[in-house]
């Protein structure tokens, strides 16, 4: 059987053995509604109150701030189209271009819909003027301000100032939304030292299952659910509840919350191998985004002249699985939005791949990946047309 090296974490983490344990009895044993008015349902009703306490301590916030979810693209559909919405079209958006396309596609739909939205720009490493957000903010006069900015990049893994942001918004009474999805157990997430209003999760990428995210609103910020039918979180979101997947969920926010700073160290260590062998290894290398400012698991390379596809296709044969940006825009053959954003030039833009890891993953795997990954680079280089000694006039 092939050899299995997953360096895809920031698309998909696998789920945490104590995870999957605490979730078993609540598919044959514990299957009740926790709507249900007889007992049965009732001590169910228990367990998502418990995971309720559980995922606010995890963000230092209130058990009634937190609203559970089918993932991070509904809740920050809910976050932002609910703003919209309560607000009308008075309410001015603004954002990042790098953003993930979930919080990226409703903007761009609140702008169809005759709402001035704003995409603040990059620079080469990926940081963001604030000075700007202050200049749009104050453009708005007394009109309301939704600011959606993620914590981190899913593809580079800068971390965004968010305390500074949102000291900004306070000052200005803006409502601060963030897709925190890549910070979720790699650096901690406390909502009182940071005060957004609105913040979205996915437990997928923290070693819960895929199916289940977080909603947090502040006390008092003004929304508009997103799904009705339903009772259910306090009438702010409808369905019944995903009981098996909110324990999971609960359970890898207690994880984390425990192990994050030892396990921060460890894959660090291992991410700052792999990138130092990468950049000793193979030519015409770039690393992307502030190495100052990048979550611990993550590392953004460019390869000169060649495709990021051609690399990702190569070492999946070789048992190693990387991307070439965000797993929800991995159908686009199309260079990353992020990397265009950063200025990266033209002759690396197409060759950038994403290297995630998680607190599953070994120093004899980044070895294994610095082993085989110089030949496939070097393979394709030889058979790209494009190179320092040759003409790239036609390379788009």
């Amino acid at each position: 059987m092939m050899r299995t090296v997953y360096f895809d974490n920031n698309a998909t983490t696998r789920v945490a053995p104590e995870v999957r344990d605490v979730m078993l009895p609540f598919f044959d044993e514990l299957y009740g509604n926790p709507s249900s008015m007889h007992a049965f349902g009732g001590q169910v009703a228990k367990f998502v109150d418990r995971a309720r306490e559980e995922v606010a301590r995890f963000l230092n916030a209130e058990p009634d701030e937190v609203i559970f979810t089918s993932c991070a693209t509904e809740s920050d559909n809910a976050a932002i189209r609910g703003t919209a919405e309560y607000y009308g079209k008075d309410l001015k958006v603004i954002t990042t271009a790098v953003e993930h396309p979930a919080v990226l596609q409703p903007c761009r739909r609140l702008k169809a819909l005759g709402h001035e939205v704003v995409e603040l720009g990059v620079d080469a490493l990926g940081n963001l003027d604030l000075d700007q957000l202050r200049r749009e903010i104050a453009s708005a006069g007394k009109r309301p301000v939704l600011v959606a900015v993620m914590y981190a990049n899913n593809e580079t893994g800068v971390v965004f100032p968010l305390d500074e942001i949102a000291t900004i918004c306070k000052e200005r009474g803006a409502i601060l939304q963030t897709d925190a999805v890549q910070v979720a157990g790699k650096i901690p997430v406390d909502v009182k030292k940071t005060p957004v209003d609105l913040l979205a999760m996915s437990g997928h990428k923290f070693h819960a299952p895929k199916g289940v995210g977080i909603f947090y609103v502040r006390r008092g910020t003004k929304v508009k659910p997103f799904l009705l039918g339903g009772h259910q979180e306090r009438s702010r979101r409808a369905g019944t509840e995903n009981v098996p997947y909110i324990v999971g969920l609960a359970k890898a926010c207690e994880l984390a919350r425990l192990g994050m700073a030892k396990e921060a160290t460890a894959v660090a260590a291992m991410r700052d191998r792999l990138e130092a062998g990468i950049v000793a290894a193979c030519p015409n290398v770039r690393v992307n985004g502030d190495p100052s400012r990048r979550l611990p698991n993550t590392l953004n390379v460019s390869f000169e002249y060649i495709e990021g596809e051609a690399i990702a296709y190569h070492l999946s044969d070789l048992g190693i699985c990387i991307s070439t940006g965000s797993a929800c825009a991995s159908g686009s053959l199309d260079p990353s939005h992020v990397i265009r954003a950063m200025g990266v030039p033209f002759t690396a833009v197409h060759g950038s791949v994403r290297f995630s890891l998680s607190r599953y993953n070994t120093m004899d795997e980044v070895d294994y990946v610095l082993e085989k990954l110089p030949p496939v680079i070097a393979n394709l280089r030889a058979l790209s047309p494009f190179g320092p000694d040759k003409d790239v006039s036609t390379f788009k």
